[in-house]
């Protein structure tokens, strides 16, 4: 079955045009995206009705983007999640890093992806994203070329891969942050059901920085839960989860293998996912707000969707102990994530 990518001009920023591509199978359901960001815009698949909606929190123009505080459907580089203290040390050099989460930086800081226009084009099956970050930027060495790679199939399957190299040692952590609400935003995405492969989870403190420990993931594991089920809920408040989870199966070179189910039992949505990264983090939306509107026509809210972001372990270049993810110069990161969108 034949898969069409089609591109508009969404608009300009600093002189670099921003487009607004869409990516269709034969039965109708698409992806779009965006070159600002390497962003995942919306998701349209069908319900157990075979009614196509939209999936995934995005906005209708390009002034949504720019005014985003949430990273929504943002690729996420050059490191995902938080490092703690805002700096490393590598070959002796110890790097200092924007400082954006109290005294700690998440994502990146202001020099974080999702603020940049990437370089775009597009092949019949998907769009190519590349960008390239110099020496320094953000405080993190090496000149560092990034190609992401998405692909949609007609069977409703979002492939993201992430290829990168560096001319210095560095640490690299892509992922992509956007957030899943398989009902269509007819409830809050607490009312889903959730399977994570994973009986251990990365110890955090009060600020999500990992304490160094990992820990079996007992009452936090997920197998077809329900996610407000593990929520702290009382008449004045709602706390959800912020966690890594450690995926169960070693991976296999170059092969993706099974991390989460998410499911809607309303509409009969279901997400899977597979990766060869070794761990998703779970964030299921507390602080998630906009000031402009999104695809609803409202402006977001918290829990209006929740993000599975597969990636390395957080802060490991500050915890031996943690698998590592330094990209060696003249070696190429190479990792991929996939999103199956079915029906129940």
């Amino acid at each position: 079955m034949a898969v069409k990518t089609s591109s508009r001009l969404w608009g300009q920023l600093n002189g670099s045009d921003v487009f607004l591509f869409r990516i269709e199978n034969e039965c109708g359901a698409y992806v779009e995206l965006t070159n600002y960001g390497a962003a995942i815009v919306s998701v349209a698949v069908p319900d157990r009705q075979q009614q196509l909606e939209n999936v995934v929190v995005g906005f209708p123009d390009l002034d949504g983007y720019l005014n985003d505080t949430c990273y929504i459907g943002s690729t996420i580089g050059r490191y995902a999640n938080r490092i703690s203290n805002a700096g490393f040390k590598l070959d002796g050099r110890i790097y200092y890093l924007d400082i954006n989460d109290g005294k700690n930086s998440n994502h990146a800081g202001k020099s974080g992806f999702n603020y940049r226009v990437f370089t775009a084009e597009t092949i019949d099956n998907g769009v190519i994203m590349t960008l390239t970050s110099p020496d320094g930027d953000g405080g993190y060495p090496g000149t560092l070329e990034l190609t992401v790679i998405y692909t949609w199939n007609a069977d409703n399957e979002l492939l993201i891969n992430y290829k990168a190299t560096t001319d210095k040692n560095t640490i690299a952590n892509f992922t992509n942050h956007a957030y899943f609400n398989l009902s269509a935003f007819k409830s809050k995405s607490y009312n889903h059901r959730l399977t994570i492969s994973s009986a251990y989870i990365v110890d955090l403190y009060e600020d999500y920085t990992p304490s160094g420990a990992i820990i079996p993931a007992r009452q936090k594991a997920f197998s077809n839960n329900k996610l407000s089920d593990k929520f702290k809920i009382d008449e004045s408040s709602v706390e959800g989860l912020n966690l890594f989870y450690i995926i169960d199966k070693e991976t296999e070179e170059n092969k993706l293998i099974f991390t989460a189910l998410l499911a809607d039992e309303e509409s009969g949505r279901t997400l899977k996912i597979y990766t060869d990264y070794p761990g998703v983090f779970l964030y299921t939306g507390d602080y998630l707000i906009s000031i402009t509107p999104t695809h609803t026509g409202k402006n977001a809210k918290p829990f209006d969707g929740l993000c599975l972001e597969c990636q390395h372990y957080p802060d490991s270049i500050n915890h031996p102990n943690f698998p590592q993810a330094i990209l060696q110069a003249g070696d190429v990161y190479d990792q991929s994530i996939l999103y199956k969108f079915g029906i129940i």
